[in-house]
């Protein structure tokens, strides 16, 4: 799919059906996501690919909104390494672009995903640090859910010209 169309059609979905996303799909999202940019090259990011089941309905137990793990096949976990991040300050960031490279690229591949919010939630983060045994310095950012749409959605289009502001407000 061609960059700019695969940024402008891209929807988040949290139906899936029961496919399974195949180790080539697994390896191409992941090195999507670590070729993001990162403050001072830092990629202080390190990914956790969920497949258990068992681990994936407990995370819906943590996270209010991680019903979307109930269907889909695996789920990724962003998280800081803050023992990585050169520039602390920046590890959000760098998180973030990964995210995002990770959700465009789901996209291409004709699978769909959802961004399900972790950091900044303290107790969200703390909880599935503790769940799945992360060292202190990860923290979890984002839980992605991620497999093969259900339904397709229509393109929503989200341009608002009235945003736009030329050399000053």
């Amino acid at each position: 799919m061609e960059t700019i169309k695969a940024i402008l059609t891209r929807r988040s979905v949290r139906h899936f059906t029961a496919d399974p996303i195949s180790p080539e799909e697994q390896d191409t999202l992941l090195r999507a996501a670590m070729h993001a940019p990162s403050a001072n090259n830092q990629q202080p990011w390190q990914f956790i690919v969920i497949d258990d089941r068992q681990i994936l309905t407990g995370l819906t137990e943590i996270h209010p909104y991680a019903g979307s793990l109930l269907e889909s096949p695996i789920g990724i976990l962003v998280c800081g390494d803050l023992n990585l991040a050169k520039s602390k300050d920046y590890w959000v960031q760098d998180c973030s672009a990964a995210t995002q490279n990770l959700l465009v690229a789901a996209h291409g591949l004709g699978l769909g995903a959802v961004w399900l919010g972790v950091y900044p939630r303290q107790a969200r983060y703390e909880a599935i640090q503790k769940f799945l045994k992360l060292p202190d310095m990860v923290i979890p950012f984002a839980l992605i859910a991620v497999g093969h749409p259900a339904n397709p959605l229509p393109t929503a289009n989200r341009y608002l010209a009235e945003r736009i502001h030329l050399n000053k407000w």
